[in-house]
């Protein structure tokens, strides 16, 4: 058993994946807009314009798989309650990715030493997901 996680956008999920593509080298595996769904969809689930919005994208980030799509019916909550964490192969690929993501975005804590890395820090991108960037001790 596995868990993957899967963000919700409120429809800016195609700028999403282009920046974790520039930000985080993330390759797109698979992406689907509503407009291209294999079967009808319910009556009134997708909005007028919204077709060409994102239905379903998985994108590898380092070894890891994360799903994405456009939440046509949101409350418009945002991203609560979650951090996703990136561990970082050395130093440099952590200040790189942590800057990436910090572009556009908010520093929460800097990238520095801490009791359990040597380097570890947090940052909310510009799309409001929320990042624990770091180096493992083994990889310093």
């Amino acid at each position: 058993m596995k868990i993957d996680p899967y963000l919700f956008f409120e429809g800016n999920c195609e700028q999403a994946i282009e920046f974790y593509e520039q930000a985080l080298a993330a390759k797109v595996e698979f992406m689907m807009r509503y407009a291209e769904s294999p079967e009808p969809l319910p009556e009134g689930m997708v909005p007028p314009g919204a077709e060409q919005k994102v239905m379903h994208a998985s994108l590898h980030i380092g070894g890891a798989l994360v799903m994405m799509s456009d939440d046509l019916n949101s409350s418009g909550g945002g991203f609560k309650g979650f951090s996703l964490s990136l561990d970082c192969p050395d130093a440099d690929a952590a200040r790189e990715a942590f800057a990436a993501l910090a572009d556009g975005g908010h520093v929460v804590m800097p990238l520095g030493k801490t009791f359990w890395a040597p380097l570890f820090g947090m940052v909310t991108d510009r799309f409001g997901v929320s990042w624990q960037v770091g180096v493992s001790d083994d990889a310093a």
